[in-house]
């Protein structure tokens, strides 16, 4: 596609760094923020209501909550809690929607200034005019907690992840740590040494097994808090050498039509920028033994994030420069990309799921991933559905392909059929 347009479906008055879909509400969560620098730019997490009106997608605000002095680098969703990682802690939010909107508390008592249990309610949409009703669920939003996740110099939590049925709480800090909670008590059941500095990304399946990448160069699969296997997904590529490439991203993924298999998905970019760049490589395991499958170079521009779509069908790709590309996971083939759709590095990718709220909200279209980045605004990305035709027309049309070429042979040449 190239360089291509993408309007914007949300711009938010703050840089945002993360972006998740709420499976049963179809809510997108974007969060962001600048930090606690005295710039004037605010920190929040922003629930936004998407729809498909006439094949156009549009969002509005359905509530904003405010982190102010923290800014939310990463997130993650169990239900209607949120993980939100902030600074060296990670922040327990949990949203609700109510049909009925909450009274309005006089001012001064019970006030409050914006701290410990938050409940607010904003109307749907920054355009709103008195008079008018809005029958659409209003959120309310409360602290439930926080744990300190990092404890290095620089202090900041890398990524965070729930398990599959959201019993514990996976987080991966700057200080090389992978510590993990049980959730909802939040009792701390491992803490150990992954990765010599940053855990760049983590990723969690069903059985505790835990995939972490770190900026030593090493992606490193552990059973509980015991390593397991570390990858090497260039073992069977001689010409490129050790430590000319470091993992970026991780994720595990199903395979479609085959409910028992897994694929995990790595990211490599190259550990130095040069002018000229080499290429980033994009690369499939197999979830169970851990053997690679498929490795493929996936262009210049050095990657940023990674995800994958419910059925793990499609794999998205958010680059530095601001472009976005969509692979297709079984052959790992580009069937989407936009350059520059952002101004800046994308910093967060999710695909619309697969869920009654989230097809409702794709529509006819085959598959939707929206990104978030610096430059403060929410795209949508989509994959309109590929024209197919039924097996019986197909079938007819060659039935009536052979006839016509034996009409025409009885025609030119009498008496040979």
């Amino acid at each position: 596609m190239g360089k291509y347009k993408v309007p914007d479906l949300y711009r938010a008055p703050f840089p945002l760094y993360t972006v998740r879909v709420h499976r049963d509400t179809g809510l997108v969560i974007t969060a962001g923020g600048g930090g606690a620098s005295k710039t004037g730019i605010k920190n929040g997490v922003h629930f936004l209501r998407v729809e498909l009106v006439e094949g156009q997608f549009s969002a509005s605000l359905a509530h904003s909550f405010d982190t102010d002095p923290r800014a939310t680098m990463n997130l993650a969703l169990g239900d209607n809690v949120i993980a939100a990682g902030q600074d060296t802690s990670c922040q327990l939010l949990r949203f609700r929607e109510c049909s009925d909107k909450p009274e309005a508390k006089p001012p001064g008592k019970g006030g409050g200034d914006g701290r410990g249990a938050h409940r607010r309610k904003v109307q749907a949409g920054s355009d709103s005019t008195p008079g008018t009703h809005d029958d659409s669920p209003q959120i309310t939003v409360e602290t439930l907690g926080e744990v300190q996740t990092d404890f290095s110099p620089d202090g900041l939590q890398k990524c965070v992840q729930f398990s599959v049925d959201h019993s514990l709480l996976v987080t991966g800090g700057a200080d090389g740590h992978v510590r993990v909670w049980e959730f909802p008590a939040m009792k701390k059941k491992l803490d150990f040494k992954a990765h010599d500095g940053e855990i760049e990304d983590l990723d969690i399946i069903q059985d505790s097994k835990i995939v972490t990448v770190g900026r030593d160069f090493k992606c490193c699969v552990w059973q509980n808090d015991q390593l397991a296997t570390a990858l090497r997904w260039n073992e069977n590529m001689p010409n490129i050498p050790e430590k000319m490439y470091r993992y970026q991203a991780c994720r595990f993924a199903k395979v479609e039509d085959q409910p028992d298999a897994l694929r995990l998905y790595t990211v490599q970019i190259p550990h130095k920028r040069d002018r000229k760049p080499p290429p980033c490589y994009l690369t499939k395991w197999d979830g169970s033994n851990f053997l690679p499958l498929l490795t493929r170079p996936c262009g210049n521009e050095v990657i940023s994030c990674l995800a994958v779509s419910d059925s793990g069908t499609f794999l998205g790709l958010g680059m530095v420069t601001g472009s976005v590309a969509i692979y297709i996971s079984f052959s790992l083939q580009k069937l989407y990309y936009v350059q520059e759709a952002h101004g800046i590095v994308v910093t967060g990718l999710a695909f619309l799921p697969d869920t009654k709220q989230g097809l409702k909200i794709l529509g006819d279209n085959e598959a939707a991933m929206l990104s978030v980045a610096v430059d403060s605004r929410c795209k949508m990305h989509v994959l309109p559905s590929r024209r197919t035709f039924p097996v019986w027309l197909v079938l007819l049309l060659c039935a009536l392909m052979v006839i016509f070429v034996i009409l025409l042979l009885q025609h030119a040449f009498p008496g040979l059929i």
